[in-house]
């Protein structure tokens, strides 16, 4: 005999809680049909979200939609997105990451072949949707662009996200101030793991070929445009900066730094690395992660850890390791498969979200629930809070208000913690240091077609410069030998192109 399940009483009290705080009108409707079922595919960082507990209840019901959301794992994720691509099954809404999504191949051929809306017209001068235009980040309606047009509605993240996140407690042990410089944190690093010999010095979250490496390159002058004698612009990962940083990383390796597997290690084993205590510095999380990496090290035994933000770092004369971005994280694309009047009814829903009530929903959730406030009047969160949002589920389905310290701020950290580390951040100077990388603005349908020829034979040789089985030189050699390529050099004067066509 079948029987019904039921919810546990508690979780049946929560969400009645959190109905009853909008049971005062203050839903915003969809439409009048009701509540507006949007099926979509975003990036996970954290465990799948319950969509049935009482945040996921309470937000959808004033948000007046019925979310059907297919989480991927960040690690995972452009695997999945080329499977979607290749099988042409999108979902109503895709989200692509700008940095790593919207250059890749696979994307730029499914944007050409009319896979998506193209809102740009829809949009037009923003008069019917106000909050998209003036709540996101500075200028990213054009940095967004793909081929020149709008194709995805931007998601707000800090110009600066983060930085890499090292153990202080281990370097104020070894009797070491923090580093200012690239080789002073190669010393740091050394000092350290010659008191921990079981520890790993550096682990990063993301393959620091293809993808991000923390920003490390950027302090190599790897952010400007550089060009080669005809006047095209070099890809940043073919240009001789990025050969500096290899070089570093191979000062690195020779040191014992690097752990062997570096340039295969999965985003979950290096994570679980750092905040099991087998790794000194972790780079590509955002900074935010300071507090709950030091509870989850204190947790694991080390009572004295602190998890803490490096300084940026000095590599080539006036350049440092922290590399700004445009504001923009991804960009949340409308399949065309969607008839028009829904997929207007989707720019609604994303356009009533873009504010600053939102933002503090998707951060904080809702009072009494997911946290109360002290005699001060600052948020403190409840265990609810990490249960029912985890760190950062709650932000992937819609877009963000822009708030500058959004990946600075750790809603499981107290306010006073919070406060600290916006002092520290400012005190350092990553804003004032970033150089906005313009060349992600960059597209060429000739590098979509050549660049797949070479990028997982460049990766591996990377990799090999790294260990030694190639020496620099025959890297560079290798390098050198892509950007004479007849090919690559007309993808470099389309990249110059569109450079001067967007005024940068």
């Amino acid at each position: 005999m079948k029987t019904k399940k039921t919810l546990p009483v508690m979780a049946v009290l929560l969400i009645a809680m959190v109905s009853a705080v909008w049971a005062g009108g203050s839903k915003d409707t969809a439409a009048a049909g009701g509540a507006l079922p949007i099926k979509m595919t975003v990036r996970l960082f954290d465990q799948v979200p319950d969509m049935n507990n009482a945040y996921w209840k309470a937000y959808q019901e004033k948000a007046g939609v019925k979310l059907d959301v297919t989480w991927v794992p960040d690690g995972d994720y452009r695997t999945k997105l080329n499977l979607i691509l290749t099988s042409n099954d999108l979902p109503e809404v895709l989200v692509a990451n700008n940095s790593n999504d919207l250059n890749n191949p696979g994307f730029i051929t499914a944007v050409q072949n009319g896979a998506f809306w193209d809102l740009t017209d829809v949009l037009g001068d923003f008069s019917k949707y106000p909050n998209l235009k003036n709540n996101v980040a500075p200028d990213s309606w054009r940095t967004s662009r793909v081929l020149g047009r709008i194709y995805g509605v931007p998601q707000s993240v800090p110009r600066v996200q983060g930085a890499p996140i090292v153990r202080k407690d281990l370097v104020d042990k070894a009797g070491l101030k923090m580093p200012t410089t690239m080789d002073e944190l190669l010393d740091v690093l050394e000092a350290v793991v010659k008191q921990n010999p079981n520890m790993i010095g550096l682990a990063s979250k993301q393959d620091m070929f293809i993808n991000a490496n923390g920003g490390l390159s950027a302090a190599f002058d790897n952010v400007r445009i550089y060009k080669n004698a005809e006047g095209g612009i070099v890809h940043p990962k073919l240009a001789p900066s990025f050969t500096d940083f290899i070089v570093w990383l191979n000062k690195a390796y020779k040191r014992g730094l690097l752990s062997k597997e570096f340039a295969v290690m999965k985003p979950t084993q290096a994570t679980e690395l750092f905040q099991s205590g087998a790794a000194v510095l972790f780079i590509n999380e955002s900074a935010r992660w300071c507090y709950p990496f030091t509870q989850l090290l204190k947790q694991a035994g080390i009572s004295n850890a602190e998890a803490q933000l490096i300084p940026p770092l000095e590599g080539k004369s006036g350049f440092y390791s922290t590399a700004g971005g445009t504001g923009v994280v991804d960009s949340m694309f409308i399949s065309k498969k969607v008839p028009e009047a829904k997929m207007r009814q989707i720019l609604d829903y994303f356009e009533r979200t873009t504010t600053q009530e939102y933002y503090e929903i998707t951060t904080y959730g809702f009072e009494g629930v997911h946290f109360n406030k002290d005699a001060n009047g600052y948020r403190v969160a409840t265990p609810q809070r990490d249960k029912d949002m985890g760190s950062s589920a709650p932000w992937q389905v819609l877009p963000l208000t822009y708030y500058p310290y959004m990946k600075l701020d750790s809603t499981a950290a107290p306010e006073a913690f919070n406060i600290a580390e916006r002092k520290i951040f400012d005190d350092y100077g990553y804003e004032q240091k970033a150089i906005t990388d313009t060349f992600s603005l960059l597209t060429s349908a000739k590098w979509v077609q050549v660049w797949p020829r070479y990028e997982q034979t460049w990766a591996a040789n990377c990799a090999k410069a790294v260990v030694g089985d190639i020496t620099i030189a025959e890297f560079q050699t290798y390098v050198d030998s892509i950007n004479n390529n007849a090919d690559v050099k007309a993808a470099y004067q389309e990249f110059a192109k569109m450079y001067q066509d967007m005024g940068l």
